[in-house]
């Protein structure tokens, strides 16, 4: 099977900014090193603790995918007002807003990015593709480092890390490390950190123990080893292992027939016909949730949104326009991904998010620095169609000049996870610690 580029590969820009830019680079180190060794995260683990859980997911059931954009995408180059909210964006970006005669979609207040055109529109059309504007955390943070983490964990000013995906996965004791999956890292991110269980692997192939001697000799030796330990340690393992029994089935396949995983059918990026960021993610994505093993919630990450310099050349050419190369991408993949999922595509809804959006005028660089309030995206099953909610637009900035978020991103998480994953209302202040009751704002169908 093909599993996903190691970290590193393919075109890095030079983002201009040496916070995210020294995270990119230490952060693909250490999962090149983990790579090496076909390395599993399995995160039943807290502050040195492990939890043993009973294994309870239920096939066929809806499929959440956390799609998130690192860097702090410009959420008014994806999604652009229009009309007199445009003549401002205008005035603040000169050289880089996106022309209003190229932006597409029949939304009175906004039109998307062209480069997203050709893998959108369908959905568009189909009315399963909504987004929501000027959404953000309750406080303004251009930090890389605790915006990322703090929207992750989804608690503003507590302490403890834990992930709010974890915290959702943690309500049913019954939920083993199937049902929270990130695909493409090894390394788990902090939406997933936490007492509940979680899994973290490049791929497919690697949901398996690897090492010396064959697959069924190693595992069969690790079961051996740990199945009297009386120790958490031992109850962690046992679990690790009931998990692996559980995607064995999909490992055999994909190891046997690399055809079970569909990269092939996946764009590249612009100028790297066989590379691209999202090609083997979302395609064993796609294997992962066709094998029906339970799995609720899935992660993955797109990174290089840190436009500070040449966010747009004025070309729309996915070939030297940085933001048209990675929206083309982005769009394309996820156009393939629905296609790949088939008869499961039913199930399964795509949110997008970002640690925040841009400066609304644009730098001395043609780009763009940290801002605050931004776009999310959604797709797939059980989406309304349209730009929804209100928007603070352009005539009032926040002293940062910067579009305000006048929606707590964790509203938006919660109207989703309520219509797609059942999730109760009693339920609400423990997957989110200290979010009031939320109105709906017409997201879900």
């Amino acid at each position: 099977m093909d599993t996903p580029a190691a970290p590193g590969t393919g075109p890095v820009r030079d983002c201009g900014c040496p916070e995210f830019e020294g995270f990119r680079l230490s952060r693909r180190r250490l999962l090149g090193a983990m790579a090496a060794g076909g390395a599993l995260a399995t995160a039943g683990m807290y502050s040195g603790a492990y939890r043993q859980v009973a294994y309870g997911a239920e096939p066929g059931g809806n499929v959440l995918v956390v799609l998130s954009m690192r860097g702090g995408a410009d959420g008014l180059s994806i999604v652009v007002p229009r009309s007199t909210e445009y003549d401002l964006l205008a005035g603040y970006r000169p050289s880089i807003v996106v022309p209003e005669g190229q932006l597409w979609g029949d939304d009175p207040r906004f039109g998307f990015h062209p480069a997203l055109k050709a893998g959108l529109e369908d959905l568009w059309t189909a009315g399963s593709f909504g987004a929501v504007h000027a959404v953000g955390l309750p406080e303004s943070n251009m930090s890389h480092f605790d915006a990322m983490v703090e929207i992750e964990e989804a608690t503003p000013g507590s302490d403890q890390r834990v992930g709010w995906i974890n915290r959702m996965v943690g309500l049913d004791a019954a939920n083993g490390p199937e049902t929270a999956v990130e695909i493409g890292d090894a390394m788990l991110p902090t939406s997933l950190m936490g007492p509940a269980n979680a899994l973290a692997a490049y791929g497919v192939a690697d949901l398996s123990v690897r090492s010396l001697g064959t697959a069924g000799e190693r595992a069969e030796a690790l079961k051996a080893m740990w199945k009297d330990d009386p120790r958490l340690l031992g109850g962690s393992v046992r679990t690790a292992m009931k998990a692996l029994d559980t995607f064995a089935p999909l490992v055999a396949a994909a190891d046997s027939d690399p055809s079970e995983v569909h990269r092939d059918l996946y764009p590249g990026y612009a100028g790297y016909d066989d590379w691209g960021p999202l090609k083997d993610v979302l395609a064993n994505t796609a294997a992962l949730i066709r094998a029906d093993l339970g799995t609720s919630m899935i992660t993955i990450d797109y990174g290089d949104w840190d436009m500070h310099v040449g966010l747009s050349d004025g070309s729309l050419d996915p070939g030297t326009d940085w933001m048209a190369a990675q929206l083309d991408h982005l769009g394309g993949s996820l156009k393939a991904f629905f296609a790949d999922l088939g008869a499961h595509a039913g199930r399964v809804t795509v949110v997008t998010m970002s640690e925040f959006g841009r400066r609304v005028d644009e730098n001395g660089d043609h780009g763009l620095d940290h801002g605050y309030g931004n776009v999310m995206l959604l797709l797939g099953a059980g989406v309304a169609k349209g730009v929804h909610g209100s928007f603070p637009g352009l005539t009032t900035l926040d002293p940062d000049n910067n579009l305000i978020a006048d929606k707590d991103f964790r509203d938006i998480l919660w109207e989703v996870t309520t219509a797609r994953l059942g999730i109760s209302e009693s339920d609400r202040t423990t997957v989110f610690p200290g979010l009031g009751p939320v109105t709906p704002i017409g997201l879900m169908t």
